[in-house]
């Protein structure tokens, strides 16, 4: 069975967020992108991984963790397991930055949902938790 509104509530809070947080996180404006490509270097080690995660081709996503690499959040490496391939890791600045991102969302979601009933919030964060990992992981 269908739930009536689910999808579209679900879109307009992506969209309401996805233009406030990156922002908010970095505090600068030349900062702002970095913020999605740390978050996706860390769930991935490679261009074609951030590629994925970001929903962008792997040139755009080379080009977006070339930038990174300039500002000091990137680092790329030599893979140990293949020298031909490349690897990206996060730098003490770039891990900095993830956990500020983190905390920020920790902060908002916590706000957002304060007024709830403590089971309904650990419930939906538990719901929350479960779409991110089936759709994040899903490659």
């Amino acid at each position: 069975m269908a739930v009536k509104r689910g999808g579209p509530e679900l879109f307009r809070l992506v969209r309401f967020w996805s233009r406030r947080w990156a922002g908010e996180v970095a505090g600068h404006t030349d900062e702002r992108v970095y913020v999605q490509v740390v978050e996706a270097v860390s769930l991935t080690g490679d261009t074609a991984g951030v590629a994925h995660q970001l929903g962008v081709d792997r040139s755009v996503a080379s080009r977006m963790i070339t930038e990174a690499v300039a500002a000091g959040y990137v680092a790329r490496e030599a893979s140990a397991v293949d020298a031909r391939r490349v690897t990206v890791r996060l730098t003490d600045a770039g891990a900095e930055l993830l956990d500020a991102s983190h905390r920020w969302q920790q902060e908002r979601f916590d706000s957002l949902v304060a007024h709830w009933e403590p089971a309904d919030r650990k419930r939906f964060a538990d719901y929350l938790h479960r779409l991110a990992a089936e759709v994040v992981d899903e490659r």
